[in-house]
């Protein structure tokens, strides 16, 4: 596992708002106390799975664990895609990565990338090998 993620754990920015339609997760950032509807984001199943679990906060082993064990992959797998998926949503803002103080069990905060333009992205489901595993993916509403 990447060395610069030990100690850190992620969870969901507070400055977005998500709701599941449809089984689809949709993000919308707030800015100023409105939604900024120009910047929908929309999760595929495995981006979602890890959604619902930054409702608190998790490490990197943690969220790999998890999507590996729900979808049966490889680790390695989990792995390669879990963190480029954190590696996406802290550059447009969605999560925050916080520092763990293990001596005190406690977080701080180290930043969050300031919510920038969307940026157009999506993912193509792999191949039938790895059953309803998909990368996790997401897009924005424009990107169809």
């Amino acid at each position: 596992m990447p060395t610069e993620r030990s100690g850190q754990v992620f969870i969901r920015s507070r400055s977005v708002v998500s709701r599941t339609v449809a089984g689809e997760t949709l993000i919308v950032p707030v800015r100023g106390k409105v939604g900024d509807l120009a910047s929908i984001y929309s999760f595929n199943g495995t981006g979602s799975l890890i959604w619902q679990l930054l409702d608190a906060p998790h490490d990197l082993a943690d969220l790999i664990d998890a999507v590996a064990e729900h979808y049966d992959v490889a680790p390695e797998q989990a792995q390669k895609d879990v963190s480029q998926f954190l590696d996406d949503m802290l550059s447009v803002g969605l999560i925050q990565a916080c520092q763990t103080d293990m001596r005190m069990g406690n977080t701080v905060n180290v930043g969050t990338a300031a919510l920038g333009r969307p940026v157009e992205h999506s993912s193509t489901p792999t191949s039938g090998e790895l059953g309803d595993y998909e990368h996790a993916a997401w897009e924005t509403a424009g990107s169809h």
